[in-house]
């Protein structure tokens, strides 16, 4: 036998030799016993305290929401992912209460706008849409249907939809800036939909003289909303040649973040 071999056999056997001692020390003795994990772990989890209730917990006492939910877009979500562990209320409801998310900081954790997510996944951008108000004055938590975007509008008009979204005009119907007659599902070409084709339009909301916008937007005009003197505010142009009317600050954000 070559000398060479005999050294790296020498190794190999000085090799198994280290391992053999330090798995010795290092994986426990009741691995394997009954699986590839070590035994001793299921005492070790048993012991651990119990804070999270399950489901099924929740269905004694709340059987009317999760039936709500679980025909909704949130039936895979747990009660627990919004309302934290519950073990504690199961076991005494009276003292123990569940937090509910009530402000707009939660529900961005998942429908923050992320581009990675999956097509179709509802996004929005928090800061811009609606930010008046909290998620839940819109958006009931266990049956979350999107109440803006008209569903005849959505299948043919996909990219503005997604786009409109995001935008502060999220809460205003596509019908509140166009009109659009019946036939117009049937020959879309033909029959267009209306377009505003005046400052005025948008001057209903966003003149510093509009008092009360339309209706959809409450009776009261938010004070989020932005307004112009619509006399001196670059009064020869139409607003839409600045400001796109399905995200009306897109073309200002994207220069902020240019400078």
């Amino acid at each position: 036998m070559p000398q060479q071999i005999k050294y790296l056999f020498g190794l190999a056997v000085v090799l198994v030799f280290i391992f053999l001692i330090v798995r010795h020390y290092l994986v426990s003795p009741s691995f394997g016993q009954y699986g590839h994990y070590r035994a001793a772990s299921l005492q070790t989890v048993v012991s651990q305290e119990i804070k999270y209730g399950g489901e099924i917990a929740c269905t004694e006492c709340h059987e009317d929401i999760l039936t709500l939910k679980n025909k909704s877009y949130h039936r895979g979500v747990a009660c627990e992912v919004c309302h934290s562990a519950a073990y504690a209320h199961t076991q005494d409801p009276y003292e123990h209460k569940p937090p509910a998310p009530r402000t707009r900081a939660y529900c961005p954790l998942c429908h923050g706008y992320n581009p990675t997510r999956p097509t179709g996944f509802p996004q929005i951008d928090p800061v811009r849409h609606n930010p008046a108000k909290p998620c839940i004055s819109c958006h009931n938590p266990h049956d979350p249907t999107p109440p803006v975007t008209p569903k005849e509008c959505e299948p043919c008009h996909t990219e503005i939809a997604r786009t409109k979204i995001l935008s502060p005009h999220a809460p205003l119907p596509c019908t509140q800036c166009h009109e659009a007659k019946e036939e117009h599902k049937l020959n879309p070409r033909v029959a267009l939909p209306s377009k505003p084709r005046n400052r005025e339009f948008c001057g209903q909301c966003h003149s510093q003289e509009a008092e009360s916008p339309p209706k959809i937007l409450q009776a009261e005009s938010p004070p989020e909303i932005p307004r112009v003197d619509m006399k001196s505010h670059y009064s020869g142009f139409l607003c839409w040649e600045c400001h796109y009317p399905h995200y009306p600050e897109a073309r200002l954000k994207k220069e902020e973040e240019t400078e």
